[in-house]
C-alpha cells in the first residue's frame, strides 16, 4: 500500500508541475519488488500462462515474474528474430514449418540457438502442456542475448530463447475488411524475408490503416509490385478464377500462405479454380481482381471488399475466398498429424 501511495504521489507532483520535489522510490528489496509487480495481476485472469527462459532454465507459471533482461540485446538494439504457433483443439498447428522459418531467420541475424531445433521443438510442446490451453498462440524469440549494453554481443556471446503462451481466441474469419495502399516504406528484402523484432515500419502501417477506418495496410515494391501487410500475405483471386500470391523473394514467406498454396489444387481438381501459384502483380491488376483476401495464423483467411476506397470485384465477400478459409480452417481443426502436433496434457 506504501509502494501504492508513493506512486500515486509521484504522479502528482508531475502533474502539477513540481518536478523538483518528486522523490522516486527505491525498493528496498525483491520481496517489495515482487509484491508490487503482483499488484497488477491479482485480479487479472492470466491471459500468459505460462512463460519459458533459457535465462531461468525453466517455465515460468507466475506473469509478475515473466521478465526478460533489460541489458538483452533484443531490447536495447532489436537483434532478435520470433515465430509463433497456433494452438487449437489441444494441438499445434503447423509449429515444424515455423520452426524451421524460425532457424532460418536466426541465421541470417546471425543468432546461434542456444539448443539444438530438438529441444527448442519439445519445450515449446512442453510449454503448451504447461499452460493448459487448448485454443491460443505460442510466441517465441532467439535473441542475441543479454550482458552488456553495446551496439555487437561479442562482448558475451551468450544467445537466449524465450517463449511465451497466450490465451487468444480466434475463430474463422467471414466478414470482409477495408485495405489502404501503405505509405509507409518498405522493407528491403533482406530484412522483409526475416521474422526480426524490427517491426515498427509494421507497427506504424498498421496504425496508418487503422487512422483510416481500414483494417491493414499494403506495401507496394519500389517496382510498383503488391508486396505483403504489416504481419500477413495478401492473395488475389483474378476474373480467370487464377489465385495468386505474390512472389516471396522480396517478402516474409507466410506459413500459412504456403499452407494455402499446398491447399488451393483441391479447388482446381473440384473445377472451382483454373491455377494456384505465384507471381509479380501490378497495384492495377490486382485491384482488377475479383477477389482479394489476407492470408495469416489466426485469420486464417480475411477477405478484402475494399482497396484505398475502391471494390474488389463486386464489393462483396467471394465464395472462392471463402472455399479457400475453408480449406485452412478445416485442415487446422482436423487436418493430419504432420500438421497438427497433439499436446501431451498431463
Amino acid at each position: 500500500m506504501a509502494a501504492s501511495n508513493s506512486h500515486s504521489n509521484e504522479t502528482g507532483a508531475i502533474g502539477n508541475g513540481c518536478e523538483t520535489d518528486l522523490k522516486v522510490h527505491v525498493f528496498s528489496s525483491s520481496l517489495e519488488l515482487h509484491e508490487k509487480l503482483h499488484e497488477k495481476w491479482s485480479l487479472k485472469k492470466k491471459p500468459y500462462p505460462a512463460m519459458y527462459s533459457s535465462i531461468f532454465g525453466g517455465i515460468i507459471t507466475d506473469p509478475a515474474m515473466m521478465m526478460i533482461p533489460i541489458d538483452d540485446h533484443m531490447v536495447h538494439r532489436g537483434h532478435g528474430v520470433f515465430d509463433t504457433a497456433i494452438i487449437l483443439n489441444g494441438h499445434l498447428y503447423e509449429l515444424d514449418a515455423h520452426i524451421d522459418r524460425f532457424l532460418r531467420s536466426a541465421a541470417k541475424a546471425k543468432i546461434s540457438s542456444p539448443f539444438p531445433r530438438s529441444v527448442l521443438r519439445h519445450i515449446l510442446i512442453q510449454l503448451t502442456a504447461v499452460s493448459e490451453l487448448k485454443k491460443g498462440t505460442l510466441r517465441y524469440w532467439l535473441s542475441a542475448g543479454p550482458g552488456d549494453f553495446l551496439l555487437t554481443p561479442s562482448g558475451h556471446g551468450n544467445s537466449a530463447f524465450y517463449a511465451v503462451a497466450i490465451d487468444d481466441d480466434f475463430s474463422q474469419c467471414k466478414e470482409g475488411v477495408k485495405a489502404i495502399t501503405s505509405t509507409v516504406p518498405i522493407k528491403t528484402p533482406q530484412f522483409a524475408t526475416m521474422k526480426s523484432v524490427n517491426y515498427l515500419p509494421n507497427v506504424l502501417t498498421k496504425m496508418e490503416a487503422e487512422e483510416k477506418g481500414a483494417f491493414a495496410s499494403i506495401w507496394v515494391d519500389e517496382e510498383g509490385y503488391v508486396a505483403e501487410g504489416p504481419n500477413v500475405n495478401v492473395a488475389f483471386i483474378t476474373k480467370e478464377k487464377e489465385l495468386i500470391l505474390p512472389c516471396f523473394d522480396k517478402v516474409l514467406s507466410g506459413c500459412t500462405a504456403l499452407r494455402l498454396l499446398a491447399l488451393a489444387p483441391k479447388l482446381v481438381e473440384d473445377g472451382k479454380l483454373k491455377s494456384v501459384g505465384t507471381a509479380n502483380l501490378t497495384v492495377e491488376e490486382a485491384k482488377d481482381a475479383a477477389e482479394m483476401m489476407f492470408v495469416g495464423s489466426t485469420l486464417p483467411v480475411l477477405p478484402i471488399i475494399s482497396w484505398d476506397d475502391e471494390p474488389i470485384g463486386d464489393g462483396r465477400v467471394g465464395e472462392l475466398t471463402m472455399a479457400l478459409s475453408d480449406l485452412l480452417w478445416d485442415d487446422m481443426v482436423s487436418g493430419s498429424e504432420i500438421e497438427r502436433i497433439p499436446v501431451p496434457y498431463t
